[in-house]
């Protein structure tokens, strides 16, 4: 593949265009409903949402974000990270995959040139998706980066690198690979999925999120068109909410697994819980301390839903007056509630448990699903050193780093 050559293999798609933000969520929740069901049994299995995924991409939620000026709905933070929450609540897994594809819709909406912009955005409306190959493993840290995008002399890049924790990669049309370029400056590459020298394993296994496919890519001296080549590195020289949108995302997907979880706590108490001998009555859902713990378990989540309004909120402040200081204040308020409700996803999870009785514990009926979702997703990044950030900008008024964690 040459400089400026344009794959031409993946195919027409037909995905429904959305127009705005109440079509978005109006999909977004009839989709969760329909999904919810099945998603005990696909966790059992792990069975991969195939068949879901494509009904996600064929009703336009995939190019919600794709801007006004390119056909799309352009949809408000605070839609999306509702959207989120609401296929959180019914699938933790299903709602992951497509976190990275909104991220990597953000940096071409960032970084990407008007011919980029213009390819990737007719690409996302008629329903291809974006995949993730960042993260590596046996490096220093999250952000040492070994993949690397070499020049070639016809202007092209050989892209070569293991990629891990590649969420949404084995199901992509396109797969964004974070690499570094010339001066070791940071780069994202649009590699397509079924490009030579591209191997997806599926070799995820853990506990939790287990039907997000979040495996190994491999790059083996893959040829990379010049035009698909990102400078991912200048979207962190100036006031940015890349990490703030992304951060926004997990948040919403944590606050879903509370709201999920509790849920189905409820649920299984009204009808299938006995009530405690001692306790004089003659349902679970009337004893006084059930009552007592549900309460406290729904203000904890009520508390979640609000911070996640308030830090969407303040993100679409920014994107609408983007400045050192609104920048900050975005990045501080998704922080609160990424502390918030990855706490309260893990606490209600278990507390599933606690109210529900012995029977809860039966493995046919995967109910702790949910706080294996729950612990696995929340281990994405520490929330102690969000709170570091927070407690800074409150003392001191330091704003945040602009690493893209936060």
């Amino acid at each position: 593949m040459t400089a400026s050559t344009l794959p031409d293999d993946t195919g027409p798609a037909n995905a429904h265009v959305i127009a705005d933000d109440l079509e978005a969520l109006t999909v977004a929740a009839e989709l969760a409903d329909a999904f919810r069901a099945g998603a005990a049994r696909r966790d059992a299995g792990r069975v991969l949402p195939r068949e879901e995924l494509a009904q996600l991409k064929a009703a336009g939620l995939f190019g919600i974000t794709v801007p006004r000026t390119h056909g799309g709905a352009d949809v408000s933070a605070r839609t999306l990270a509702e959207v989120f929450r609401l296929l959180a609540s019914a699938d933790a897994s299903l709602s992951q995959i497509p976190q990275n594809h909104f991220v990597y819709v953000n940096v071409l909406r960032r970084q990407g040139s008007p011919e980029q912009q213009k390819f990737f955005f007719a690409e996302v409306l008629a329903g291809r998706s974006f995949g993730n190959a960042q993260s590596e493993a046996g490096t220093k840290h999250v952000q040492d980066i070994k993949t690397r995008l070499t020049p070639q002399d016809d202007g092209s890049y050989l892209l070569t690198g293991e990629k891990h924790y590649s969420t949404g990669a084995l199901f992509a049309d396109w797969i964004p690979v974070l690499a570094r370029a010339e001066e070791d400056a940071l780069h994202v590459a649009y590699v397509a999925r079924d490009a030579p020298g591209v191997t997806v394993v599926d070799d995820w296994n853990g506990m939790g999120q287990r039907t997000t496919a979040s495996g190994t890519v491999r790059l083996s001296g893959v040829t990379v068109a010049a035009d698909r080549v990102v400078p991912h590195h200048l979207t962190f020289q100036g006031p940015q909410l890349h990490g703030a949108v992304a951060q926004l995302l997990h948040a919403a997907i944590d606050t879903g697994i509370a709201s999920g979880a509790l849920a189905e706590a409820a649920e299984f108490v009204r009808t299938k819980s006995r009530p405690w001998f001692e306790s004089g009555f003659e349902t679970a859902a009337e004893d006084p301390l059930l009552i007592q713990r549900f309460g406290e378990l729904a203000v904890q989540v009520r508390a979640s839903e609000a911070l996640l309004v308030a830090a969407a909120t303040a993100v679409d402040a920014a994107t609408a007056d983007l400045t050192d200081d609104t920048a900050a204040e975005a990045s501080i308020a998704v922080s609160a509630v990424k502390v918030h409700a990855a706490s309260t996803a893990v606490e209600t999870s278990s507390a599933l448990f606690e109210v529900s009785g012995t029977r809860s514990a039966l493995d046919s009926l995967n109910l702790h699903r949910h706080w294996r979702d729950a612990r696995t997703h929340t281990l994405h990044d520490p929330s102690r050193w969000k709170i570091q950030h927070i407690g800074r900008y409150v003392l001191s008024g330091t704003r945040p780093p602009r690493h893209g964690l936060i």
